[in-house]
């Protein structure tokens, strides 16, 4: 590749010589393009290359996987798609929407398949998302915009007197779309909002800003870098004993307080389908863009009794699942 330090070639365990005996034995090449830094232990177990391993294409054996990760600086994505544009990917896989962006931007011929929480429309990727033509189709993981002020709604509902609320976001013009809907929703609850913006991966400083602005609750935008981070996050708020809103139930599960979404390893399997129809032959045009219809409520009780947080009762019983 020209800039080897801009990517992180995923061969995982392959040497080059035995990557080149395994391509002209028509090993399928798929490039992933995120804005973060891939979490490795979990991306291999549970992400995408897990999903294809589920659909027949394993890593080592007939798909090879490179990924392209910014570490944080969506401003290496367009040289980093260019890159991938030029080194024999079948097809790319873009993970939010500053990737999906600087992918289109590169030009070529290489089809994407986009991911994330966003609207491909209003952001122009797409003109219709049952027939998107051009060389793009996404699986999306929300319908109709973000879920963001929905999320907010369901956080003001779990601290009912809060008049003062935080949205924390990374540093990637990509989730302005969240934030947006997330101060449209505060107007129309009457919440202030105080947005802090995680720069660095400095939480520390984030999360002294929120509560320096008296927040009573932090609503998380839904993006990787907070599921990465997700550990690191969540000792911060406990520790300052902040009401969260997360993006996933996983993050729950794993000591968060409350999640709206969808299930993730399901959205990474749709992934890996439509990227094997695209190998297939399909045009990713011609590939509807999906979007989930099933979303989960989960709260957990015992975060909530350890920041010294009552949930609502109405709340708990509308919850799909309750941790005690």
């Amino acid at each position: 590749m020209k800039r080897r330090d801009a990517l992180v070639i995923a061969a995982f365990g392959l040497d080059s010589g035995i990557a080149r005996a395994q391509l002209a034995d028509r090993v399928r090449r798929v490039c992933l393009l995120r804005p973060t830094s891939p979490a490795a232990g979990e991306f291999m177990q549970t992400g995408i290359p897990a999903a294809f391993a589920q659909q027949g294409l394993v890593q080592g054996r007939n798909l090879q996987l490179v990924v392209a990760a910014a570490g944080g600086d969506v401003g290496r994505l367009p040289t980093m798609a260019r890159d991938l544009a030029g080194e024999g990917c079948e097809v790319i896989i873009a993970v939010g929407a500053s990737a999906v962006r600087a992918a289109l931007d590169a030009g070529g011929k290489v089809p994407i398949v986009m991911f994330g929480n966003f609207d491909p429309i209003a952001y122009g990727f797409v003109t219709d998302l049952g027939r998107p033509g051009g060389r793009a189709t996404g699986v999306m993981i929300t319908p109709d915009g973000t879920l963001a002020g929905k999320r907010l709604e369901l956080l003001r509902e779990a601290v009912p007197r809060s008049t003062r609320l935080g949205f924390l976001q990374p540093d990637d013009p990509g989730v302005v779309m969240q934030r947006d809907e997330v101060l449209a929703a505060a107007a129309r609850l009457g919440v202030a909002m105080h947005v802090a913006t995680v720069r660095n991966r400095d939480y520390e400083s984030a999360f002294a800003e929120l509560q320096g602005d008296r927040v009573q609750g932090v609503l998380l935008c839904a993006t990787t870098y907070f599921r990465i981070d997700r550990q690191t996050i969540i000792d911060q708020v406990s520790q300052r004993r902040l009401p969260t809103m997360w993006e996933w139930p996983d993050e729950v599960r794993e000591g968060g307080l409350m999640a709206y979404g969808t299930n993730l390893r399901g959205l990474y399997l749709r992934v890996a389908h439509y990227a094997q129809r695209i190998l297939a032959g399909e045009s990713a045009g011609s590939l509807p863009i999906e979007q989930p219809t099933r979303f989960s409520l989960v709260v957990n009780k015992r975060a909530a009794a350890q920041i010294g947080l009552v949930i609502p009762t109405g709340l708990l019983l509308r919850a799909d699942e309750v941790i005690d």
